[in-house]
């Protein structure tokens, strides 16, 4: 815990919205005018875009997080969670990650505490489910789907074969088209090096409960990238839905049912359910109501913005809401940052405008597609071009841009690797069992008694 006399900026949550925002008000900040103070229960922003693509190996996964306390040499770090505010007294309740919670004093809100999982009571997911919204997942998963290869392997049982080697992707958007796509493509290179394992023998199947996937590239792009995927032997199932998952049984509500033990959720976010500990002003689904200068509505001292915020998409027109994606974030994160040092210093506040400049998916190795300014449609290795120049521009942080761009270039002239570290789940199990007491040596068995009456 800190003190300070000078005016705090406190920024809950260092996602996209938190880290942009609070570099840069650093960057236009007067000498010694205020103190920025953020707050997260991790030390470092993800940048979720690249969550695929390290799935699949492409990318490692310390290149794909920022540490905030690099990145923000010039602001208080605390890594905990912000568990409640008192705006009466302006005070926050910081939980960190080690000792007693406390009170932290603050003049000005910054709200970015992103989003999680949506999910729905479907029997078996919370046990055997797979998130894909932290690089933690990401690369449990890329561990995951290799150990899965080593297990098929190793056995002749052919249920237990084919219930390894099946993976269900439940949800058709961003998330779920680039993850399948990638672990497809990682699969099909892993089993180059397997003796009894083919790419005929496995079995991707994608999910989607709306009438086609990738929404938010149109219909047409939408439906291509449908029937790329299908040449390589993925299943994808439209307007349907999965109804449990026990036992890692799946049951889609179209009456197909199959083994898998791997089933990854990327069915949608919703904001971050903290929110409700804040004493904001939420809208329907959960979001902080802001106006769109990202003022929370009847507060002048509280910003919010990115996926934990229900922002007036001024570009689209009235009635409109910005969608949960790091395009907007990003973008937001600038305003925001602006609009806070003005109403420090008692400025107008600017209202948030941008309209939407495309989308990029890679569907793995060399293949993508893409919409640039709603009109421009790219399809194959040229998206894919499009897709790796975008994001890699816009990973924070120079020395992250370096670090991602020499990964992609190395891997254009070495192997994809494809080792699972499936161990890494247990970290310290191999110790414990050295550690541990020697077990009891076995007691031979005493030899039969000789029949009664016998000589």
């Amino acid at each position: 815990m800190s003190t300070t006399e000078r005016p705090r900026i406190l920024i809950v949550g260092g996602g996209y919205v938190g880290l942009y925002a609070a570099m840069r008000i650093l960057k236009k900040m007067r000498y010694g005018e205020a103190t920025v103070t953020v707050v997260d229960p991790r030390p470092y922003m993800t940048y979720l875009p690249f969550l695929p693509e390290a799935a699949g190996g492409n990318v490692a996964p310390r290149n794909l997080v920022a540490p905030l306390r690099s990145a923000l040499k010039k602001a208080e770090v605390l890594t905990g969670a912000v568990t409640g505010v008192d705006h009466a007294g302006k005070v926050a309740t910081i939980q960190p990650a080690a000792g007693d919670a406390y009170e932290l004093p603050f003049d000005y809100l910054v709200v970015a505490t992103g989003s999680v999982s949506r999910t729905f009571p479907i029997p078996g997911l919370a046990e055997h489910g797979i998130g894909m919204k932290t690089v933690e997942e990401a690369i449990s998963l890329r561990n995951h789907v290799m150990a899965q290869l080593d297990k098929a392997e190793s056995t002749a049982d052919e249920d237990v074969r084919r219930k390894a080697l099946t993976f269900v992707v439940i949800g058709g958007g961003f998330a779920g088209i680039e993850t399948v796509a990638e672990i497809e493509d990682m699969a099909r290179d892993a089993v180059k090096i397997y003796k009894t394992v083919s790419r005929e023998d496995m079995r991707f199947v994608v999910v989607e409960a709306a009438n086609r996937i990738l929404p938010e590239m149109g219909p047409d792009l939408g439906l291509w990238t449908k029937e790329k995927l299908e040449e390589r032997n993925i299943e994808i199932y439209i307007e349907t839905s999965m109804e449990s998952c026990v036992d890692q049984h799946v049951v889609l509500k179209n009456g197909l049912e199959m083994d898998a033990s791997t089933i990854v959720w990327t069915a949608g976010v919703k904001p971050n359910p903290v929110l409700s500990r804040f004493g904001l002003p939420l809208g329907p689904r959960g979001h902080v109501d802001t106006a769109a200068t990202l003022q929370v509505q009847g507060f002048d001292y509280v910003w919010a913005a990115g996926d934990n915020a229900q922002v007036p998409d001024l570009a689209a027109g009235e009635g409109a809401w910005c969608p949960p994606n790091a395009q907007h974030a990003v973008r937001q994160a600038a305003v925001l940052g602006d609009n806070v040092l003005a109403g420090m210093r008692g400025f107008p506040q600017t209202e948030y405008k941008h309209k939407n400049l495309g989308a990029v998916a890679g569907l793995g190795l060399h293949k993508g597609v893409a919409i640039l300014f709603g009109k421009v449609k790219l399809k194959g290795r040229l998206a894919w071009w499009f897709h790796r120049g975008y994001h890699g521009a816009m990973v924070p942080t120079m020395n992250r841009k370096i670090r991602v761009f020499t990964d992609w270039t190395l891997a254009m002239f070495l192997k994809r690797e494809t080792v699972g570290l499936a161990e890494m789940e247990k970290p310290f199990e191999a110790f414990q069992d050295a550690a541990g007491p020697a077990p009891k040596p076995a007691v031979a068995a005493e030899p039969a008694k000789e029949l009664a009456g016998s000589k």
